[in-house]
This record gives structure tokens, C-alpha cells and sequence, in this order.
């Protein structure tokens, strides 16, 4: 296996730069044995929280931070995502290491924490060239994957002392109401109201409310696989939404970015995992497949669907609102308003094609 595959940061981008000398004066406070001064390198995949990688002369090391400019409240919590992930570690090995976290907004302007670096494969839009798939290798991926996510809905959270992560029960009623609140404020001219869909969900919403850990964030661009066993999973990232939830409602979330094969233009051209490979499983397939796993019964998937969907939009438009208003000038968010009309376009489909009109 060569180095060509193994996922890496790349240049800091304009406006998000770290002060190298106080983040190394303050890591060397709280971590042990670090040697030489960090070479600073950014992670260009995620687009909400900013994520660095610090290399030093003995080790490297991952920094977390809030982004700049407006958040939605609640969102980018960074003492959250640390704690929620060091109390979950003992009982979900996919968990990253976390070794430091810093409260002191004084220090880089923004609290941050410090990760172990999992070194591996990353499955962003296409796998690297230099990994060849067959589509059993390819098949087999996408069921280790999936078995990461019933892994974490499986686990005992109660008994893991893990109960005081979220409310738990209301989970369906607050999800709806808030990310129809938070589309609505964060709305820019150019993007669609929203307002059937969010009467949709709130009118839909199922009577049967299941809760476990969800992760909320769940895609293959946030799992890291094994440089020498590809299908094999060393790590799942991005916890910072992690919460209790409905099961369905995170598959739903994963399912938003999951594009098929024999999917339409605008949707194989955002995609941003590999679903589309010859071996993967269609949205359909991962439904049953999961069910199954976790001894589901679901007659109708839609609800979920048009969730994870109308979330996704919410979340694009926050991160475009950024930009719309200059507090980011990253040019990968520049078209988000875009993707967010497909979004709704695919919510009022699946609404048709269900004939759930109430």
C-alpha cells in the first residue's frame, strides 16, 4: 500500500489560518513530548467545523475548531463533540482518541480540542486511484460500513452512562420543529421557502419513536478504512451532532447523501462518496439491510427520507448563509443555493410518489 491513497490535509485556506507559535506554546502545556514546531495543514472535506492537521517532528496530532462568523445556536460545539466522544470511546472502539480540549475562546479566537490522527483511507467522492475494487471488495465495504452504524445504535447507552448526551424522547417533534426553524432563519433570497415540506414532516410525523445514540452525520467521507484492508473501518469522525435519536432518523441523514448508480445529473454531480461503484447497495437495499440487522419493521421509509433530505438542506443553507453574508470565502460553498433548490425538488418528489398529502 503506498502513501498515494492515504488521506491527507492539504494548504490552510485564506482567512482560516492558525497562529502556529500560540497553538504550540498551548499544546506543549497540556500534551506530553511533543517535539519540533507543527507543520500546519488543512483538511479540505469538511464544511462546517475547520479541521487542521498538526504534524510534529514525533507525531501528528488533529485540531478541531469552530468555524468563523455567525453560528446557529447549539451549533459547533466543540466541548460537546470532545466529551461526548471521550465518554463514548469505551464503548465504541471507532472512536478517535481525544487527548486535549481548550475552553479559552482568548487563545485562537474559538474554543478547539485535540485528537489522535488516524492514518487510513478516507472514501471521499471517488476511492483513490491506486485502490482497485473488485465489486465483492466493494460490496463488502459498503455492509462493514453500515454494520459501523448498527454497531453504534446498538449500543447500551443507559448502561454506558451515556443517557445525559440529549433529551432522548420528543426526538421526531424536535428535530422538525428545529431544523424548520433554523431553514427559515438562515434563508437567503435565492433559495426556496420550504414551507410545504416542513408542513409535510410536521403532519407525518410517526407515532413509533425508537432511541439510541445516532451520529447524525453518518457518511463514508467520515469513516477512516484500514491502508491495508480497505473494507476493514479503523474510525468514524465529525461526532459534533451526535446525540439520542431515532435510528431511522439517522439513516435517513445518511441516505440524503447517498447517490445511486442510475441516479440523475444533479445528483452525480454533488455527490460526495463513492455509493455509485458497481457492488454498493442502492438507497433501497440499505433500507432492508438495516432493518434487518436491527429487527425493524418499517412499511414506509419516506418520512425518514424526506427528513434526512429537507436536514441536508438546512444545513447546506447555514453553511451558504455564511458565505452569502462573507463571514467564509470558501468557493466550494459559492453554488450551495443550487443544491439546496435540488434538495427541495427531491422532498416534494418523494412526497408525490408516497400520496401522503395530509
Amino acid at each position: 500500500m503506498t502513501n498515494i491513497v492515504l488521506d491527507k490535509a492539504v494548504s490552510v485556506r485564506e482567512g482560516e489560518e492558525l497562529d502556529v507559535n500560540v497553538v504550540d506554546g498551548w499544546l506543549k502545556n497540556h500534551i506530553q513530548n511533543l517535539i519540533g514546531t507543527p507543520r500546519v495543514t488543512q483538511y479540505s472535506g469538511g464544511a462546517s467545523n475547520w479541521t487542521y492537521c498538526l504534524e510534529y517532528d514525533n507525531t501528528s496530532l488533529i485540531l478541531r475548531r469552530a468555524p468563523a462568523g455567525t453560528k446557529a445556536k447549539g451549533a459547533h460545539d466543540m466541548g460537546r463533540e470532545y466529551h461526548l466522544q471521550a465518554a463514548l470511546k469505551p464503548v465504541y472502539s471507532y472512536v478517535p482518541d481525544m487527548l486535549a480540549y481548550c475552553d479559552d475562546e482568548a487563545v485562537i479566537g474559538t474554543e478547539f480540542y485535540i485528537m489522535e490522527k488516524l492514518t487510513g483511507v478516507i472514501p471521499r467522492k471517488n476511492l483513490p486511484r491506486d485502490l482497485k475494487t473488485s465489486p465483492k471488495q466493494t460490496r463488502q465495504l459498503c455492509k462493514n460500513v453500515l454494520d459501523s452504524l448498527i454497531e453504534l445504535h446498538k449500543v447500551d447507552y443507559k448502561a454506558a452512562g451515556l443517557d445525559t448526551i440529549g433529551k432522548g424522547s420528543g426526538y421526531i417533534e424536535r428535530q422538525i420543529t428545529g431544523w424548520s426553524e433554523r431553514y427559515t432563519k438562515a434563508k437567503t433570497w435565492n433559495v426556496p421557502s420550504g414551507k410545504g415540506v416542513m408542513r409535510w414532516l410536521k403532519a407525518n410525523m410517526p407515532s413509533e419513536e425508537r432511541i439510541c445514540i445516532t451520529h447524525n452525520d453518518f457518511r463514508f467521507d467520515n469513516v477512516v478504512l484500514d491502508p491495508n484492508d480497505y473494507t476493514k473501518i479503523l474510525g468514524v469522525l465529525d461526532w459534533e451532532l451526535a446525540t439520542l435519536g431515532d435510528p431511522l432518523m439517522d439513516l435517513g441523514n445518511t441516505l440524503a447523501y447517498w447517490v445511486n448508480a442510475d441516479d440523475d445529473f444533479l445528483a452525480q454531480s454533488t455527490r460526495r462518496q463513492p455509493t455509485h461503484l458497481k457492488g454498493m447497495m442502492t438507497r433501497d437495499e440499505v433500507v432492508a439491510y438495516y432493518c434487518k440487522q436491527m429487527d425493524i419493521d418499517v412499511d414506509d421509509f419516506t418520512f425518514y427520507e424526506v427528513y434526512g433530505l429537507f436536514r441536508l438542506a438546512g444545513i447546506a443553507q447555514q453553511i451558504y448563509y455564511r458565505y452569502h453574508h462573507g463571514q467564509t470565502n470558501n468557493p466550494a460553498f459559492k453554488n450551495f443555493w443550487i443544491f439546496i433548490h435540488y434538495l427541495m425538488w427531491r422532498c416534494k418528489k418523494a412526497i408525490r410518489k408516497s400520496g401522503k398529502r395530509k
